[in-house]
């Protein structure tokens, strides 16, 4: 039996301050961002087949993108997952180029082990366990669940057996759509949508 997963990335944030925000709540959606949320939810609505339930991170956008994919596709309320919120990272607050500030450079000595955050492997223990949970009910049917670029590219990659060091290049854009299938319980492949 084929059963679908759609990992959507929330939409663009409205952060004029260019503030790397991770875990920060208070960051919602800028307009484009709004318009990036709908059409996603517009796209699984033309794809056909009902959505059994939609599941989000409890993130202020992310729940901002659930709430407007879910007007696109109506009839299923929200529920929240504290197993898809965003990776934690020392440079949460920081400004977007902290990562590149010289004396910040000892926390990167091994790209597949993040020391500046969240491990890999836990990340992917929790994502995949949500995962795993919440499409048990639903055998047959498909699940939407709204997260966050680190937890869908690494959970993605790690069903695929090949976790990537923290520079590989990363195919999870604002308001993208990945959905994984998986058929009698085994994990088949994966299919991407961005946003134009």
């Amino acid at each position: 039996m084929e059963q679908l997963v759609h990992l959507i990335r929330h939409g663009e944030v409205w952060n004029p301050a260019g503030i790397r925000y991770g875990r920060l709540n208070g960051y919602r959606l800028s307009l484009r961002g709004e318009s990036q949320a709908r059409t996603a939810g517009r796209l699984l609505r033309a794809r056909g087949g009902a959505i059994a339930r939609i599941v989000s991170s409890p993130l202020e956008r992310a729940q901002q993108t659930a709430a407007l994919v879910q007007e696109q596709l109506g009839g299923v309320s929200i529920e929240t997952d504290q197993r898809l919120i965003e990776a934690t990272s020392r440079f949460d607050g920081l400004a977007r180029t902290a990562p590149l500030w010289p004396w910040n450079w000892r926390v990167f000595p091994d790209p597949f082990r993040p020391s500046w955050g969240e491990p890999f492997v836990d990340i992917v223990r929790r994502v995949h366990a949500a995962i795993t949970d919440l499409r048990a009910p639903h055998p047959g049917g498909a699940i939407v669940l709204v997260s966050h670029q680190a937890p869908i590219w690494v959970a993605r990659r790690a069903f695929e057996s090949s976790l990537p060091p923290w520079l590989a290049r990363v195919r999870c854009s604002h308001g993208s759509i990945t959905s994984l299938r998986f058929v009698d319980d085994r994990y088949v492949d994966h299919t991407y949508w961005a946003p134009g």
